[in-house]
Parts: C-alpha cells; structure tokens; sequence
C-alpha cells in the first residue's frame, strides 16, 4: 500500500516559508524526503494493473505561476476581499491560502491528486485558514458558485490547456473573473490575456540561486470576434 500522504507529508517534508511569499508556509519536498515512496507505483509490489498512474508531485514545490498569483493577491486584497474564490488545480493550495488570507469569504480548492489533497488541507490549517477541498476534475463541467477563478500554472501541457480553456470560457460566459497566473509557459494562450502585473520569483526546476525571469498574473479575457 501506498503511505498515507497526511503522515507521509509531517514526517518527510518541511513546513518552510515561500521564498518571495514569507507571510504563506507550506509543506515543502527537500533532498531528503523520499517522495518517490508515496507517488510511484513500483515501489508497492502490491499494485493492481488497474490503478491510476500517479500524478508529478507538484503539489510539494511552489512554482512561478501560483506563487505570483498568491503575492499579487496578498498585494491587492480588494480583489478577493468578500467574494468566493476558486483555485483550479490547487496543488500546494498556495492560491487559495492567499485568497483567504486576504478576506476571501470562501475559498473552494480543485485538485485531482490525493496526495495534493492531503497537502492542501495540511497547509491551509499550518496558515490558519479554511479551504473547502473539490477532490475531482471539475474542468468537465459548470462552474461552482464562485465570484472569481484563480489559475496558477494550468497551461503547463498542450493537453491540459485544450481541457482548461473552454472551462475558463464558461467561466467567463457566466459571469466570473478568471485571473491566471504563469511564467510565460509555451501553451499560454497569450491571445487571451491581459498583463496586470510581474513579479521575478523562482520557479520549480530551476538551479537553486537562478536569477530566474518575470513572471505575470493576468487576467483571461473573452475570446475577440
């Protein structure tokens, strides 16, 4: 059996603050957490052919995207102050932290990945906030009763971008706002946005100590006829 990601996560990773993000801390992988034992399946002889191929985990770094996202939320909390807030593809949960942090009246966080779900939950309690957790691709279907979308780091394949895309568009079509943030990733459907701002953080993969380059939040606009 796969460990159980909640003790897996206190035991193996650090709860350490976001390089550019001091006032957020999340659970963060380190050389030494041994990660490959909760996310690959070879390591359990006792998978079944059937069982789902387990997701990168994401979820144990801050990338570019939700930590810009997350600062100019924090920096601008009149954008989330009052409203119900969604964070798709929530991963660490970094966006929806923020959200709540800054006044959100109810952050819902959409995340596919057990394990991401038990880091989400972890970390919004280690910032002593409330996220309501949506452990399903909801991509497929309406929007939930929010005000505003948040989308960090969603365009990071072609293939999620197809799915995403026309989620958003049905976001736009009832009415919600939809900010993205990401560092400028090859699918970015840059036709669509609108810059707000940049920030220059680290992004995950990048050698420690890199200068790294700008990343933006942005806001998704309807497509132009």
């Amino acid at each position: 059996m796969r460990p159980d990601p909640v003790g897996f996560i206190k035991a193996n990773m650090r709860l350490v603050p976001v390089p550019a993000l001091p006032e957020i801390q999340l659970y963060t992988a380190h050389p030494g957490s041994g990660l490959r034992r909760l996310v690959d399946p070879e390591d359990h002889a006792d998978a079944v052919d059937d069982t789902p191929e387990p997701q990168p985990p994401y979820w144990a770094y801050a990338w570019a995207g939700g930590t810009v996202l997350a600062r100019y939320i924090l920096d601008h909390p009149k954008k989330v102050a009052g409203r119900r807030v969604l964070d798709l593809g929530a991963g660490s949960g970094i966006v929806g932290i923020a959200a709540a942090k800054a006044g959100a009246a109810e952050v819902i966080a959409a995340e596919i990945d057990r394990n991401g779900v038990a880091a989400i939950r972890l970390n919004a309690a280690a910032n002593g906030v409330e996220i309501t957790v949506v452990e399903k691709d909801i991509t497929t279907g309406p929007p939930p009763p929010v005000d505003l979308v948040l989308a960090g780091d969603v365009f990071y394949s072609s293939e999620v971008a197809l799915r995403v895309i026309p989620f958003l568009d049905r976001c736009l079509a009832s009415g919600l706002e939809v900010l993205v943030g990401d560092p400028r990733r090859s699918d970015l459907p840059l036709s669509r946005l609108r810059l707000l701002a940049e920030y220059q953080v680290p992004d995950f993969g990048e050698a420690k100590g890199a200068a790294g380059k700008p990343s933006g939040v942005f806001s998704f606009e309807a497509e132009r006829r």
